[in-house]
């Protein structure tokens, strides 16, 4: 690990963090978007994320990609809906918004902690620094 190993490791969780909070917000501005029976509801997204390491990349952690929930929803019973069918049916996402506010305090957590990390190292490195001019 170089010198600077630490912000850099710091900054792919930043990364990660940050596409964890940007799939809870999708899914929270979508959760109550309704749609016909015929159609498919929102799906929800979730953040595949790996840890990195090996010998030829390096340290860290990743996004390796989006997983999509399920694209049936739930079915509601709303006749004045204007989506609705014959027997008054529309399709919502199935979205709890407990689990999702869940999932936001923790990348929330996640995301801090990984900027103190940054500012700890920024603070280190200044004060290896000063010792180098004394």
């Amino acid at each position: 690990m170089t010198i600077f190993g630490a912000i850099g490791i710091a900054s792919t969780g930043l990364t990660v963090h940050r596409k964890w909070l940007d799939a809870v917000s999708d899914n929270l501005a979508n959760m109550n978007n309704a749609s016909s029976t015929t159609e498919a509801a929102y799906q929800a997204k979730y953040v595949v994320a790996q840890a990195n390491g090996g010998v030829s990349e390096p340290a860290g952690v990743s996004v390796t990609g989006i997983a999509l929930g399920d694209a049936e929803g739930r079915v509601v019973y709303e006749p004045n809906n204007p989506l609705a069918d014959a027997e008054g049916n529309v399709r919502y996402p199935d979205v709890d918004m407990g689990s999702q506010m869940t999932q936001l305090i923790m990348a929330q957590r996640g995301y801090q902690a990984n900027a103190a990390v940054v500012d700890r190292a920024k603070e280190t490195y200044m004060a290896a620094l000063q010792i180098g001019r004394s």
